[in-house]
């Protein structure tokens, strides 16, 4: 009996092991999709930059996410081909185990087959129980056959279940090999990929570098004018949030007026009940006094906020299709030295007049027309706001409600520009302070 646990412990460890395999398995082929896709968005906004005469920084920053994705998804493919590699290892090394252990059992069940053999006949178990002593020593002889006959029939289970188990790893170990080879070639074409995207980097590179000054001239332009973009919606949050205040300042003083009101009149009606008491001199019960008028608080926007903030990194990007082309913060530029850019929020380009979502439901608060940077569409989230800047077109007002991926808008399309440029900030209010927060972090990467 000892022995069929052993080999059963053997057998959960075995499939524990292959779980934990697939497992990891499947999630590097989740992240070689996720590369995958990201790699079909550049590829396809790539595309549509081809009919441009002169390269632009959006297509030299796409050209450097791809290499990015490209990359990644090749060290993907490494990690792949290692965990085959490990798994066959494994696999090979748990055939070997099961092939020693099948051995061993068949030299015992052979011992168990040929006594068996021995005692095949009803006589010769009988002789046995009744040659006892005892009756007592008869019951255990009975009951001797009875475990020898069921361990005998694990014996010849367990085996065929090992060599069952021998046979699906031989199996598991060519799909693993049949894998590996495949990514090998997926890995061998993702970097000759390379090598072309790092070509075209180098065209746009020397492109650049004839171009320095004039180049240089209008990012400082682009700089400023992001710059005065920035003041005018945080100007514009600031006086959302002052204007809030105001609102509930006033309907606090307007309750307070009001309590006071009810409190005078029900004072007026008290001395009016205790001067008719006094004429008529007819007994009457206290009036049970009435609590202080407060106002009622609202959970909602806490709520709304709880909810943005728990879904922090989950949250659907603003539009359908797209890579970012500049980061939040301080960005080095791409080609020239000690040269920056700051960005209080992320540049997605996506495709010419692609649409434009609510990342998560909310209140539309501002619908503005900012020189330079199309229509702003500013989202309130409880204690946060959602910030979508160069669009076309808008389809909400203010004070709209929306829901998670509505469409809000359709983005600019500028002459001479094969893509449009989403520009999306994030925003804390707080105490009637504002803070810019990185979108990365918000939405789902």
């Amino acid at each position: 009996m000892k022995s069929v646990s052993k080999y059963l412990v053997l057998f959960l460890a075995l499939v524990s092991l292959n779980l934990h395999a697939q497992n990891s398995s499947e999630k590097l082929r989740k992240e070689q999709e996720i590369l995958e896709q990201k790699l079909k968005n550049t590829q396809l906004l790539l595309t549509k930059t081809k009919g441009a005469k002169a390269a632009s920084l959006n297509e030299l920053q796409i050209i450097n996410n791809q290499v990015r994705f490209r990359e990644e998804l090749v060290r993907n493919f490494d990690r792949q081909v290692r965990g085959a590699d490990l798994s066959m290892r494994q696999k090979r090394e748990q055939i070997r185990d099961l092939n020693e252990k099948v051995a061993r059992l068949k030299k015992q069940y052979k011992k168990l087959v040929i006594y068996a053999y021995k005692h095949r006949s009803k006589y010769n178990k009988l002789m046995f129980v009744f040659s006892s002593d005892s009756y007592y020593e008869a019951l255990k002889r009975n009951k001797y056959l009875g475990k020898l006959a069921e361990i005998q029939k694990k014996q010849y289970l367990i085996i065929k279940q090992h060599q069952g188990l021998i046979n699906r790893e031989i199996d598991n170990v060519k799909i693993e090999k049949e894998n590996k080879l495949t990514v090998l070639g997926e890995k061998q074409q993702e970097r000759e990929a390379i090598l072309v995207d790092k070509r075209k980097q180098e065209l746009v590179y020397i492109q650049f570098e004839k171009e320095e000054s004039s180049l240089l001239a209008e990012m400082k332009k682009d700089q400023r004018r992001k710059e005065a973009i920035s003041r005018q919606i945080d100007a514009a949050i600031k006086r959302e949030v002052a204007a809030a205040e105001e609102k509930r300042r006033k309907e606090e003083a307007k309750a307070l007026a009001l309590a006071k009101q009810k409190a005078r009149e029900e004072e007026a009606r008290r001395k009016a009940e205790a001067k008719n008491t006094k004429t008529t001199k007819t007994p009457t019960s206290s009036p049970t006094p009435k609590p202080a008028v407060t106002l009622p608080t609202t959970n909602e926007a806490a709520l709304v906020g709880k909810s943005f903030k728990a879904n922090r990194g989950k949250l659907p990007w603003p539009v359908l299709k797209g890579t970012v082309t500049e980061n939040y913060g301080k960005n080095p530029h791409p080609t020239f030295e000690n040269v920056f850019t700051n960005n209080n929020g992320i540049d997605i380009s996506a495709v010419k007049n692609s649409a434009v979502r609510a990342i998560f439901e909310g209140e539309v608060t501002s619908v503005l027309n900012i020189p330079g940077a199309g229509k702003v569409v500013i989202l309130k989230h409880g204690d946060y706001r959602t910030v979508y800047s160069n669009l076309q077109t808008t389809s909400v007002s203010i004070g709209d409600k929306v829901t998670t991926k509505e469409d809000i808008g359709t983005l600019l399309v500028k002459e001479g520009n094969s893509l449009s440029v989403l520009h999306f900030e994030v925003h804390q209010v707080y105490g009637g302070n504002v803070q810019s927060l990185n979108p990365v972090i918000w939405i789902t990467r």
